[in-house]
């Protein structure tokens, strides 16, 4: 089953505390899961998809050292046999205010709410890409 997005962008939710894109600080001395997201995302921009995005912020917490091929194959599949809330779920467009901009082979973009760029595909300027609010915090 395929879960990634296609030119697609993922844009801040309507109830974002943050008016531009903030990068996340760890927490306790630990990287939180937007931390982890956002340095996936600006090291590697346009190059994951959003299940790599899931899978590699799942296994960086887990506090235990690099699996070999094998044992991330194993791994990845059973990440993958449950349920995962899709990035519309993201900390990242949920609350520090960056959207995310997927390409027409799924790979994902941070897009910093206020940029030009952002404010073009919010306003639909941009044919062929969906855009998708981000899923709210509280209930409206």
């Amino acid at each position: 089953m395929d879960l990634n997005y296609y030119d697609t962008l993922i844009a801040v939710a309507d109830d974002c505390p943050t008016a531009g894109a903030v990068v996340p600080a760890p927490r306790g001395g630990r990287k939180t899961v937007a931390v982890v997201q956002y340095e996936l995302l600006a090291e590697h921009p346009g190059e994951l998809t959003q299940e790599d995005v899931l899978f590699e912020t799942w296994l960086r917490r887990r506090d235990e050292p690099e699996p070999d091929p094998a044992e991330r194959a194993r791994l990845r599949a059973e990440f993958f046999a449950r349920p995962q809330a899709c990035l519309r779920a993201s900390p990242l467009p949920k609350k520090y205010g960056w959207g995310l901009l997927f390409d027409g082979a799924g790979r994902v973009s941070l897009c910093p709410a206020g940029s030009a760029e952002y404010d073009r595909l919010v306003a639909g300027d941009v044919p062929g890409v969906t855009v998708l609010k981000a899923m709210r915090s509280r209930r409206a």
